[in-house]
């Protein structure tokens, strides 16, 4: 198997992996790779004559991994699931969006469908008397008040509403929060369909009303003003510090905020963060932006895996891993070792101590990337970790329901099963020229005009043909969008 991994490799002699192979009773001869380096390795193991007979990929609409795949590398699964019932897909969207040209060449390994949201500062909130907001015209006037009315109240003008990162998403569309505002004001979700034709996310009109949304709050100085520039490793910087108040990300966000705060005081950390979903446009309507239900998906060559037979062998093992036992055992540990369960929740035990915090590393920064059913953000069966205050307790609850409600207006993306060839081989140059464009305009360099005319060099260097490309496959598939 070859999995990645986000810290020290587990010993295959350690508790958690001997309870794995104990749970699907087969030895695992697991490769661990350092997720930096995963994708240049998966191309490696690719291109050559061995490749392991499970293995994670990260990037399934990547072309070295279309290639293989279509050039039979690995089995084609889409059929074959239905009598596993720890694998059958848990989700028509994520197993849809998660297919490689059509066909689904693994097993998802599932995330949220939906985890946009806005984090907001509490006490800033509080202290001018403000709501949470329930639509775009409500988040502007929580920036402007934040950028003018003194939140913090040291009697100076020095802080700003929403924070913005550069976003050096490859692709137009990444889960930036400008893609967020664009899918509020009712553009596709990277493409969508209209009057029968599919469009780009950037060529309809509601485009053009979000992206003045966003300039006005950049020519207002309602955001950072190094908004074109701030690295998004440092992206929670301004909020931790009291600069800004707003950022627009995914909902797990406000947890790993709770943990900053928490770190400068103990004692007033729960105060400090507050969650919005999705927000409703002007005129009422609402659409949410979604996420793709997956990350990755668990592969089975066929270099050694050749017969049917031995395919079951191994479906019958990545069932097992996925099953409640499998799920508890890579996504908390071992109950009553590292872990026990209070009001259904898992709490560590002990967690200074070396055997346990060995543990908890192999756990989390290892195995579990073998979640399927259950993962990062999703406990599925498993359980998710017990936040110690009230307050991120209510969060967790409010996060979830949240999330719940805002699936129900989420704007999916048709072209997530198939691929375009002329995108596979033209990305690199197609990919940045609206991209660059945007950020070009919000920045004051280029006017309306000057960013539509980049838009049909666009269409011409390539775009047409994609369109066609993707339409073509999305109407084979008969999924609509």
């Amino acid at each position: 198997m070859m999995v990645p991994l986000f810290g020290t490799a587990p010993n295959p002699k350690g508790e958690i992996q001997q309870a794995v192979e104990k749970l699907v009773g087969k030895k695992l001869n697991i490769t661990w790779v350092p997720n930096a380096e995963y994708n240049e390795k998966t191309n490696v193991t690719l291109a050559s004559s061995s490749i392991p007979d499970v293995m994670v990929i990260q990037d399934n609409k990547g072309p070295s991994f279309v290639k293989a795949a279509q050039a039979g590398a690995f089995w084609d699964l889409t059929d074959k699931l239905d009598k596993y019932p720890n694998l059958k897909p848990k989700s028509e969207q994520a197993w849809l969006n998660s297919k490689t040209d059509g066909k689904n060449y693994g097993i998802y390994r599932v995330r949220p469908l939906l985890r946009s949201a806005i984090m907001i500062r509490k006490d800033w909130l509080e202290k001018l008397n403000l709501k949470l907001p329930e639509t775009t015209d409500d988040l502007y006037q929580i920036a402007k008040a934040f950028t003018e009315k003194d939140p913090d109240g040291n009697g100076k003008k020095d802080t700003y509403g929403l924070i913005l990162p550069k976003w050096p998403g490859v692709n137009f569309s990444a889960s930036s929060p400008y893609n967020a505002i664009d899918v509020w004001f009712g553009a596709p979700n990277d493409y969508g369909m209209r009057d029968g034709k599919l469009v780009p996310e950037f060529d309809v009109p509601e485009f053009w009303e979000a992206q003045k949304y966003i300039k006005k709050f950049i020519d207002e100085g309602l955001t950072n003003p190094d908004w074109a520039t701030l690295d998004t490793a440092k992206w929670d910087d301004p909020f931790i510090q009291g600069k800004g108040g707003i950022t627009i990300d995914v909902n797990v966000r406000v947890g790993s905020l709770f943990d900053k705060f928490k770190e400068l005081d103990p004692t007033t950390y729960d105060k400090k963060v507050a969650m919005a979903g999705n927000l409703k446009r002007p005129d009422g309507k609402k659409f949410s932006l979604p996420f793709t239900g997956f990350n990755g998906i668990v592969s089975i060559s066929k270099q050694r895996i050749r017969t049917e037979q031995q395919l079951d062998d191994v479906l019958k093992v990545l069932d097992k891993l996925a099953s409640k036992e499998g799920s508890i055992l890579v996504n908390n540990g071992i109950e009553g070792r590292n872990f026990k369960v209070e009001d259904g929740f898992a709490a560590k035990i002990n967690d200074q101590d070396p055997a346990m915090k060995t543990i908890n590393n192999d756990v989390e920064k290892a195995f579990i990337q073998l979640g399927m059913t259950s993962s990062v953000g999703v406990a599925g069966e498993a359980y998710e970790w017990k936040r110690p205050s009230k307050a991120e307790q209510e969060w967790m609850k409010y996060r979830d329901e949240v999330a719940k409600l805002d699936l129900e207006t989420a704007v999916h993306d048709p072209s997530l099963p198939v691929i375009s060839p002329t995108l596979v081989e033209k990305g690199a140059t197609l990919n940045p020229i609206p991209t660059d464009a945007r950020i070009k305009y919000l920045a004051g360099e280029i006017n309306e005009d000057q960013f539509k005319a980049e838009i049909k060099r666009w269409y011409d260097s390539g775009g047409t043909q994609v369109l066609a490309e993707l339409q073509d496959r999305i109407s084979k598939l008969g999924v609509g969008g």
